[in-house]
């Protein structure tokens, strides 16, 4: 048995048959007829190459980039939210200490104010700033214009009366403070 018999038995072909020989003979004859690539093509398949796996990785660096950037706003501002939600408590807070009745004790007083102090302290942790924005001029991006009023002693654009005040969280503005502009 020749080794061509021997390969066709192994491969499932039956010994016999002429045209597993035929078939055989074609495929090398395929293969001796595909011309090899020359240098040029293959320097040229080359570079295609390696500029594509340099864009590659710069797409996958750039990827990393910004998922660390989203990763680090989440931290930054996750409790955005949050705190949309208690500002309203802390402004109920200042409401009940600028309007105690008469008959109020100096320990309720005492005791808003603790309560207003600490919150603040704990939003403070978080990077809560408040926007009280006594003797500055008028900036829209931190203020909102209730109104305008008169003040000879002040000049044009500045800030007048302070209705609430605002907040920001690590430099974003959450809630503008609503003032009053001096108009002349």
């Amino acid at each position: 048995m020749t080794k061509k018999e021997k390969k066709n038995i192994q491969n499932g072909a039956d010994v016999e048959s002429p045209a597993n020989e035929d078939s055989l003979d074609t495929e090398v004859d395929n293969n001796e007829n595909l011309a090899t690539p020359s240098y040029e093509e293959l320097f040229d398949k080359n570079e295609d190459l390696e500029k594509a796996l340099l864009r590659a990785n710069a797409d996958l660096d750039n990827a990393l980039k910004r998922t660390l950037s989203e990763v680090e706003k989440a931290h930054k501002y996750g409790v955005e939210k949050l705190i949309q939600e208690l500002l309203p408590v802390i402004d109920n807070l200042e409401h009940a200490l600028s309007n105690l009745s008469k008959d109020a004790t100096n320990e309720d007083k005492e005791g808003i104010e603790l309560t207003l102090k600490s919150f603040e302290s704990t939003l403070d942790k978080f990077g809560l700033i408040p926007i009280y924005p006594v003797n500055e001029e008028f900036n829209p991006e931190k203020h909102e214009a209730v109104s305008m009023e008169k003040d000879d002693k002040k000049k044009d654009g500045d800030i007048g009366s302070i209705f609430q005040r605002g907040w920001e969280l690590h430099s974003r503005v959450l809630r503008p403070a609503r003032v009053t502009v001096i108009k002349n």
